[in-house]
């Protein structure tokens, strides 16, 4: 098992303690211990499915004897209506786990939905989509994962993952030496000499300095267009570019043609909306 695998599955011991899943007294109150039910997963709107996978995971920590029957799959393009799932056993464990498990599959499905509407308005064009450590807590594994379900890729997942120096750390450094851009390089290359450095700039000076100090990733931050596409004249291919800041639907397309490698985006998991999907029972 994964570290993400892992995550994902601490996520979810994590979101049905926090519903109290096996104290629900509302169930308990009404519905005899023996009933059984089948209870149907149902997509309500059009979207890319991501997170169905994990929802077997859900039932069965509450109740190992539910059975999970998994008819659609992640990755798919699904039309309102679809059942994505049956679900059969007791009703009191198949209610108790209902809502962990539809908000995990309503968020995964609204992050690959809108990624998949990102990477096709770029669709042609060499550059990627990328997300970013804009999540929520506890949820950055199974976020991430939506956005690869969604056709994007995945930019580093924590601090240690990768180097990425920002102007805050430039800024730190400018205290004590006249080229902190540079010096940020030469140190950070000086801990893990086989790392990929990325380092944020913001005109076409600071890019030429990073060039200078062979930066392997440059971050090109709130950048009018043109200046991007100098950016890539003068980089030609000696690093890889991605932009950043502010990228809607509507400049998504003329940021890819000015010719950068990468857009990343923080939307696509700090603020996505949920897929309307519902769970509906049957006896």
């Amino acid at each position: 098992m994964n570290q993400q695998t892992q995550d994902i599955k601490h996520a979810i011991v994590i979101a049905l303690r926090e519903d109290r899943a096996r104290d629900d007294i509302t169930s308990e109150a009404c519905l005899p211990e023996e009933a059984q039910v089948r209870a149907d997963i149902v997509l309500k709107q059009n979207a890319k499915i991501a997170g169905l996978a994990f929802l077997p995971w859900v039932f069965e920590a509450v109740d190992p004897d539910v059975k999970f029957e998994m008819i659609a799959e992640d990755g798919i393009q699904a039309e309102s209506g679809t059942v994505l799932a049956t679900i059969r056993g007791k009703a009191r464990s198949l209610l108790a786990a209902e809502r962990v498990a539809l908000n995990i599959v309503q968020h995964a499905s609204g992050i690959a939905t809108l990624t998949a509407a990102y990477v096709k308005e770029i669709e042609g064009f060499a550059c990627d989509i990328l997300d970013t450590r804009k999540t929520l807590p506890g949820l950055r594994a199974l976020q991430k994962y939506a956005v690869k379900v969604g056709g994007g890729k995945n930019h580093r997942f924590h601090l240690q993952e990768a180097f990425l120096i920002k102007n805050n750390h430039i800024q730190v450094l400018r205290k004590y030496h006249d080229t902190p851009l540079s010096e940020a390089i030469i140190r950070a290359r000086a801990l893990q000499p086989e790392a990929k450095i990325e380092i944020e700039v913001e005109d076409i000076a600071m890019l030429k300095e990073a060039l200078a100090a062979k930066a392997d990733l440059i971050l090109l931050d709130n950048m009018p267009t043109e200046m991007m596409k100098e950016c890539v004249e003068i980089t030609a291919g000696r690093a890889y570019l991605e932009a950043s800041g502010g990228m809607t639907l509507k400049r998504l397309r003329e940021t890819a043609e000015s010719g950068v490698n990468g857009i990343s985006i923080g939307a696509l998991t700090h603020s996505v909306s949920a897929i309307d999907i519902s769970l509906r029972v049957s006896l």
